[in-house]
C-alpha cells in the first residue's frame, strides 16, 4: 500500500472519529459517515466524501456544518497524525449509498 493511501485511510478514520465524538454543531445529522478520502500527492488538500442520511434540507445543513468545522477538523488532524503538512479539508456529498439502495429497490420491484 502506498504512502498517500495510508495517509488517506488514517485521515478518514480520524475525521470519522471527530465527527461522531467531538463536533457539537446542531446542524449535523446523527447519520453521517465518511465514505472515502482523496489526498493529493503534495498533501495540500484532502477531499472528504460523506454520506448523510435524511432529507435534502438535512443534507444541506449537515454539509454546511461540516464545511464550517473544516478548520477545527484540520487542527485536530494535525495534533493526531504526524505528517509534515496537514491537508486542507474539503467536504463533498457522496450519494453512492443512497443510489445503491435505490437500485436495489428497483431490482426488488421488478422481481415481484
Amino acid at each position: 500500500m502506498d504512502r498517500i493511501m495510508r495517509i488517506s485511510l488514517e485521515i478518514k478514520r480520524e475525521i470519522s472519529n471527530i465527527i461522531q465524538n467531538e463536533l457539537k454543531d446542531p446542524r449535523l445529522s446523527k447519520l453521517i459517515s465518511v465514505t472515502h478520502v482523496n489526498v493529493t500527492k503534495d498533501l495540500r488538500y484532502a477531499k472528504v466524501y460523506v454520506s448523510i442520511m435524511g432529507s435534502d434540507q438535512e443534507k444541506k445543513e449537515s454539509l454546511d456544518g461540516l464545511k464550517s468545522a473544516a478548520s477545527f477538523i484540520r487542527r485536530e488532524i494535525a495534533q493526531r497524525i504526524e505528517i509534515r503538512y496537514t491537508p486542507e479539508v474539503q467536504f463533498e456529498l457522496d450519494n453512492s449509498i443512497e443510489h445503491g439502495a435505490y437500485i436495489t429497490k428497483l431490482i426488488n420491484d421488478i422481481n415481484e
